[in-house]
Formats: structure tokens, sequence, C-alpha cells
């Protein structure tokens, strides 16, 4: 199954660098997703970072019982980051063409 997830970190206070079976790799943003009386106390910064990965079940789980569907992880948007757009070499180019054609153009 390619939903399964078989690794995760926190890489914020609310979102995960998650790797599928099939390779995929993507950070995503769980806070739209923390609703309810079971996802509330993960708002908590400390209480989402106690996220492990179920090797059986192939999700993240927090020690209070939550856990996320694997496919509903894998069909989430990436989050975007502004400093890794920065750094594309695409950006990068971007810039340089922007500067060499001067300042209003």
């Amino acid at each position: 199954m390619k939903w399964r997830v078989v690794k995760a970190e926190v890489s914020g206070s609310h979102s995960l660098d998650l790797t599928f079976k099939d390779g995929t790799r993507k950070r995503v943003n769980l806070m739209p997703l923390l609703t309810g009386p079971v996802f509330e106390p993960l708002k908590n910064p400390r209480s989402f970072a106690q996220v492990t990965l179920d090797p059986v079940a192939g999700t993240v789980v927090w020690p209070n019982g939550a856990d996320i569907a694997p496919e509903a992880l894998y069909e989430l948007p990436a989050e975007t980051n502004s400093r890794a757009r920065r750094r594309s070499p695409n950006h990068a180019l971007q810039r340089s063409r922007a500067r060499a054609a001067g300042p209003g153009r």
C-alpha cells in the first residue's frame, strides 16, 4: 500500500515531514485537522511533538490515542516554504533576470 508512512519528523509547531512507502516525501501542516476532542490537545506544540510512527498501522499516532489515516496524510497538499523557493535554482534565475532588466522592468 503506497500510503504507508515509513518516516515522520516534526518540522514545525504543527507540521510533519513525512516519507511514504512509495518514496513520496512532503511537509504537511496538520493544524487544519486538529479539531474535535481527541485532536484539540495537539494544538499545544509540546503535545504535537510527541508524535510517533505506528509501523503496524503505517501512520502517525500520539500518546492520547489520536491518529490520522495514512491516505488522508498522503492526500494533504505539501506545505509551501518561501525559504525553499528562494533557494531553488529557478527562483535564483528569475531574480537574476529581474536584476539584469533593471528597475521598473
